[in-house]
């Protein structure tokens, strides 16, 4: 039989908007920052734990899997097993839901599982045109060669392209992923207006929740290398407006398109651990579980329309267990964009979309605005990829203990036409 699965601790570095230059963390350093005190304050060693799993999509070339890095920074012991996942902006729940199906099935007792990613660090990538001039001017033999290899270089060659550009362009559809956002916006006739107001909205509930002190306990105190300490997420602008955010011009579709850098998430450095464990680990250890891990669902799309993922892969996770949205109490569904999250919200109301898609005998209803994102999201929190998908899981679990509900979902849409979902029932 399928043994529980408890989330029974975890914690996350504040999210630090990316800037000009590489930022002050790495993703290992990242999470090694979050991932000390996490250990710290455990009641068993660290190398208790029988694996360590990190989702991390943009991998730097001084950390190629980071998660056996990450484990022998944290002192795990040279015996721990550790590996990287990644499954686009899913990873982070993705090592989590790794981790989940080994504790469920009996191979593991106690797992870290976690995301990390540094989007200021990703690499500026060489054209290919200039890799080719660079390859015959290498291997070019004797000096005439030499010279007249260098006499056929050209400026566009030294132009360097951003990684991350690349990296959030679909090669299927040639889309980027602003563009994709665009698409279900239109399908679902979301407005300009409808959008600016969501993203307002975020950056308002994460201030709130950083003035009431929700998030202590959740965000740990990084440290850099040069003395400086970060003790908050520092993307949210609490003065945003609908009417202030409307001013921006539109970034991906000009001039008639409608996101922005303000409805969108922002380029973010960050990591997120959360900790299984089974019951057996739970009475080894004297643990006090706070959640329970009921089911998770991976589905795929049209990667044109990859918003609609938590369409999917929510309906398809609560159809399983027979419940409706309506049965959830609180939701984190992660945003990518404002747009893409109306555009999820939309579908779900949508009878024809929830019979010709989702197979439903009409529109599966909607989801009440004040069980979702509670204390805001990407949009004004920022959105380190292979992490977002750990950390709304991580602050699902605190949000529905604050708000004394029981069950939650969280899920996020995936570059590429997927989607995650986790349901989580509280202990």
């Amino acid at each position: 039989m399928a043994r529980p699965v408890f989330i029974v601790d975890g914690s996350r570095t504040p999210f630090l908007k990316a800037r000009s230059g590489p930022g002050p963390f790495t993703p290992v350093d990242l999470a090694v920052q979050c991932g000390r005190p996490l250990l710290a304050r455990q009641p068993f060693a660290p190398d208790a734990f029988d694996q360590v799993i990190l989702g991390c999509v943009n991998v730097i070339a001084d950390e190629m899997n980071p998660a056996r890095v990450a484990a022998l920074r944290l002192g795990m012991g040279e015996q721990m097993v550790a590996f990287t996942v990644q499954i686009n902006c899913g990873s982070g729940m993705q090592s989590i839901d790794t981790g989940y199906r080994y504790i469920r099935e009996g191979l593991s007792d106690l797992i870290l599982a976690g995301g990390a990613e540094a989007l200021s660090h990703a690499p500026l990538v060489w054209p290919n045109s200039g890799v080719r001039w660079f390859a015959g001017f290498a291997g070019a033999k004797g000096l005439g060669a030499k010279i007249a290899a260098a006499l056929k270089v050209k400026p566009s060659y030294f132009k360097p392209i951003i990684g991350l550009e690349r990296g959030l362009t679909d090669p299927i559809t040639e889309l980027n992923m602003g563009q994709t956002a665009e698409k279900v916006g239109h399908l679902f006739g979301i407005t300009r207006a409808q959008s600016d107001a969501y993203a307002a909205e975020s950056h308002q509930r994460l201030a709130n929740a950083q003035k009431e002190g929700f998030l202590k306990g959740e965000v740990e105190t990084a440290f850099s290398r040069d003395g400086k300490f970060y003790d908050h997420d520092d993307g949210v602008r609490p003065g945003s407006t609908a009417e202030t955010l409307a001013k921006l011009k539109p970034v991906f579709e000009r001039p008639w398109g409608q996101v922005t850098a303000g409805n969108s998430s922002q380029i973010t450095d960050g990591a997120s651990w959360v900790i299984l464990a089974s019951e057996t680990a739970v009475a080894k250890h004297g643990l006090t579980p706070k959640a329970v891990i009921l089911d998770s669902q991976w589905s795929a799309l049209d990667p044109s329309i990859m918003g609609l993922g938590p369409v999917l892969s929510a309906s398809a996770l609560l159809k399983r267990n027979s419940m409706t949205l309506q049965d959830v109490e609180t939701w984190e569904l992660n945003e990518a964009f404002a747009t893409q999250v109306l555009g999820c919200l939309a579908a779900w109301n949508d009878e024809k979309f929830c019979r010709e898609i989702l197979g439903l005998d009409g529109a599966a209803g909607e989801i009440d605005r004040a069980k979702l994102n509670v204390d805001g999201g990407a949009i004004s929190l920022g959105h380190p990829v292979g992490t977002s998908g750990n950390r709304i899981v991580l602050h699902l679990v605190n949000a529905m203990k604050r708000l004394g509900t029981r069950r939650g979902v969280a899920t996020e849409c995936i570059g590429g036409g997927q989607g995650g979902a986790m349901l989580i029932e509280m202990v």
